[in-house]
């Protein structure tokens, strides 16, 4: 039985052809190590990392000098957090971040920072007011998703971001669940835009990006090879090599290339209507099944639905679900700090998160499959 896969908010699947045959073909193409040496194996190999650069910075609203290749999403919010946040500064997050954000926040509160957590409230108005109490005179920095890995729920990153410059604050936006299905650039007042190149952006994984407006540069929690400078104990002074200590992932980067120019062949718009379309198929056929519970305050989302059937813990429902060939995710999410703000502690929620590759006869038979969970007797 083949299955159908609905878990694209941890990582996307099945990746575009174009993605497929770009990660193949690259250890041919580009065997070299870029920036390394002068022959034409790495320079060929730099010349497509300089592309895929050029194509991030494009994308984001930033330059190719300041657009890092690093391993994932949670690599690049921890570059930029501890980057800049400083024993004793003020650090202010939402209370519905991922543990890429939490932990390192906690981190640095055990080595003297403080941290203040924003509620998400019902309402953008709300949300906004809770973080302008929070940033005071002594708040450095404040991070925030740009949409929830557990609700879909959009943030007014807009909105903070500008009492963030108003007050001289650094302002750092988690993207890895909107980065390729809405519009998020550094021209909205951001200055580290961090996400992932397996998700939204198609590319496989081991990618992710860290991408900045160049008015901080972070202090580095890694050194090395940077092939500039070599001669120099101390660091890379300049972007990007200054944060790219390190072989890069080459073969990662030509993927994530090739899914940057899938999303912007078939257009973002058209993705996220696709899969929002989706998300209505779902939440309606939920409406008609008793007993269930979804988690859905606000008014914008990216294509993610949580939910629960009563009395069933959620890990259950993922597993019947994925034995009767459907791919869900049941849990925490690595994101406890949001289902505490939405009450689904300790069990968690399922998570049905669409990509552009689902149709809606495979929503349907989700639905029915969801309706028999609930007459389920479950051993757990």
């Amino acid at each position: 039985m083949k299955t159908v896969y609905f878990d694209n908010a941890a990582t996307t699947y099945p990746k575009p052809p174009s993605v497929v045959k770009a990660t193949a073909e690259a250890p041919v193409k580009y065997g070299g190590n870029p920036g390394r040496s002068g022959h034409a194996y790495s320079y060929n190999a730099a010349a497509m990392v300089y592309d895929a650069r050029c194509a991030a910075a494009e994308m984001f609203g930033s330059s190719p000098e300041n657009t890092v290749f690093t391993s994932n999403c949670t690599h690049s919010l921890n570059l930029a957090i501890k980057g800049i946040v400083k024993p004793h500064d003020r650090l202010v997050i939402s209370s519905m971040e991922h543990n890429s954000v939490a932990r390192p926040a906690y981190a640095l509160s055990r080595a003297g920072a403080l941290v203040d957590v924003a509620t998400v409230g019902k309402t953008d108005e709300e949300t906004v007011s809770n973080f302008r109490k929070l940033i005071t005179p002594g708040t450095r920095c404040v991070v925030c998703t740009a949409a929830s890995n557990v609700t879909g729920r959009v943030m007014p990153v807009q909105e903070i971001a500008e009492i963030c410059r108003s007050t001289g604050v650094c302002f750092i936006v988690d993207g890895a669940q909107a980065c390729g299905i809405i519009p998020l650039s550094l021209d909205d007042g951001m200055n580290f835009i961090c996400t992932a190149g397996h998700k939204g952006l198609y590319g496989v994984t081991g990618t992710g990006l860290l991408i900045s407006d160049g008015e901080y540069v972070p202090r580095t929690i890694i050194e090395g090879g940077t092939g500039a400078t070599s001669a120099e104990l101390e660091q890379t002074g300049f972007m990007p090599e200054r944060l790219e200590s390190g072989t890069l992932n080459t073969v990662g980067i030509a993927s994530l290339k090739a899914g940057i120019d899938y999303v912007n062949s078939y257009s973002m718009e058209d993705i996220f209507d696709h899969e929002q379309s989706l998300c209505e198929i779902f939440l309606d056929g939920l409406m008609n099944t008793g007993n269930v519970t979804v988690y859905r305050n606000g008014d914008h989302f990216v294509p993610i639905v949580s939910f629960n059937i009563e009395g069933i813990p959620s890990s259950a429902v993922s597993g019947a679900l994925s034995e009767r060939g459907f791919a869900l995710r049941g849990g925490l999410h690595c994101a406890p700090l949001a289902h505490k703000t939405l009450g689904t502690l300790p069990e968690g929620t399922v998570r049905f998160s669409p990509s552009v590759f689902n149709s809606e006869s495979d929503v349907k038979r989700l639905i029915g499959e969801v309706k028999k969970s609930q007459k389920m007797d479950f051993d757990y």
